[in-house]
């Protein structure tokens, strides 16, 4: 996991072949403007989630794992708690992995929490599971997905 300022993003680029490509787009657009939805980049290869998800309580929310892509949270506007745990330690699983979602979800309590905020992004590989929009209200945000 890497928690950063997007303004430091180059120093995160040479993890992936794609990731310049999104962190660019991210700061040549004001995705606050742009309507709720998903915006392709490269299909099945590279896409943003423009979301407004309503927080959900700590106590509610349950840890995800993705298999074939990577996150890149990107908080445009609002507070979000995020809580984290390695996911070779998860034990809990709640649902089972769907492939056509590349989703999968524990139960467990997460080992740390963290709060992040507009102007910063966050990556979670496959062994991050992360609890995410946990907070009030809604939260206007942004998830790259990037196939490994």
């Amino acid at each position: 996991m890497v928690l950063a300022n997007l303004s430091e993003s180059y120093r995160y680029e040479c993890l992936h072949p794609l990731f310049h490509e999104v962190f660019e787009y991210v700061k040549q657009h004001d995705l606050l403007l742009m309507p709720p939805g998903r915006i392709v980049l490269r299909p099945d290869v590279l896409f943003i989630n423009n979301d407004r998800p309503l927080g959900v309580p700590e106590e509610k929310q349950v840890l995800e794992v993705h298999r074939n892509f990577i996150d890149i949270h990107f908080l445009l506007e609002g507070k979000e708690r995020v809580g984290w745990k390695s996911t070779p330690d998860c034990r809990d699983k709640v649902v089972p992995y769907d492939a056509a979602r590349d989703c999968m979800f524990y139960g467990d309590k997460p080992d740390g929490y963290f709060n992040y905020k507009p102007g910063q992004f966050i990556i979670f590989w496959p062994e991050d599971a992360h609890a995410a929009i946990i907070g009030e209200g809604t939260i206007k945000k942004c998830i790259a997905k990037v196939r490994l």
